[in-house]
């Protein structure tokens, strides 16, 4: 005969239904959960609009990310006390900030990222020469610490959007005579607000774009030493 129902073994008595049919009906009501993503930072459009795209020539300069910048970076008007009249550069590397100075204790102030060279001069110069996509060529010494990337280029590089100096740069001199300090471009946005490797005072190229067009050669820039340094916003 054949077997057309389970054993009793299997059957489940009254007790194990009800608590299988409890089982079930708790299980349909359980809600997994799942992690939702981190919201994204909410963004200035007027901030990511300065920091757009830019066209330049034939050269194009790629967007910034906004997101992903600290917003003490983003270029600003703040309150700044200083005995240098409008119009003069104040770098503070020590801060790791670039200021403009304006009218009635106000200035303009640009985030930028200071390599050693940066903190190699200390006190005023005079902005002798402005260029628009610089060409560049490494020092005898960085050629002689790597060969092997700076040997190539040792009669230097073309302007252009790959080029360590960006888009624009500004030439300091003191008594006419080069200080080899310059403050120029960057794309390398993570770098804004940092300790870097090589440069001087490097902006994003937007920022460098927007500063050479205020200030005229012959303006005067003031290089702040570590005593100095964040004394003059308020």
């Amino acid at each position: 005969m054949l077997l057309c129902k389970p054993p009793a073994a299997f059957l489940p008595t009254g007790r194990s239904l009800l608590a299988s049919m409890l089982a079930l009906g708790l299980s349909a009501c359980v809600q997994t959960t799942e992690t939702a993503p981190p919201a994204r930072p909410t963004v200035d459009p007027a901030v990511q609009a300065m920091y757009g795209p830019v066209t330049d020539g034939e050269e194009k300069v790629p967007p910034v990310d906004t997101s992903k910048m600290d917003p003490k970076n983003v270029r600003q008007i703040v309150n700044y006390r200083t005995p240098y009249p409008p119009g003069t550069i104040v770098v503070d590397p020590h801060a790791r900030f670039l200021y403009l100075v304006m009218e009635n204790n106000k200035a303009m102030r640009y985030g930028v990222g200071v390599a050693k060279a940066g903190l190699a001069f200390e006190g005023e110069a005079v902005i002798e020469r402005k260029g628009r996509w610089p060409g560049w060529v490494p020092t005898p010494d960085m050629i002689r610490r790597e060969p092997a990337r700076y040997g190539p280029l040792a009669k230097g590089m073309p302007g252009g959007i790959n080029n360590p100096l960006g888009a624009r740069a500004l030439y300091l001199y003191k008594n006419g005579e080069d200080t080899l300090y310059r403050i120029h471009g960057t794309n390398e946005a993570w770098s804004i607000g940092k300790s870097v490797s090589s440069g001087c005072i490097r902006l994003l190229n937007q920022d460098i774009i927007d500063l050479h067009s205020r200030v005229p050669e012959g303006s005067k820039v003031v290089v702040l030493g570590p005593e100095q340094s964040g004394k003059g916003e308020f």
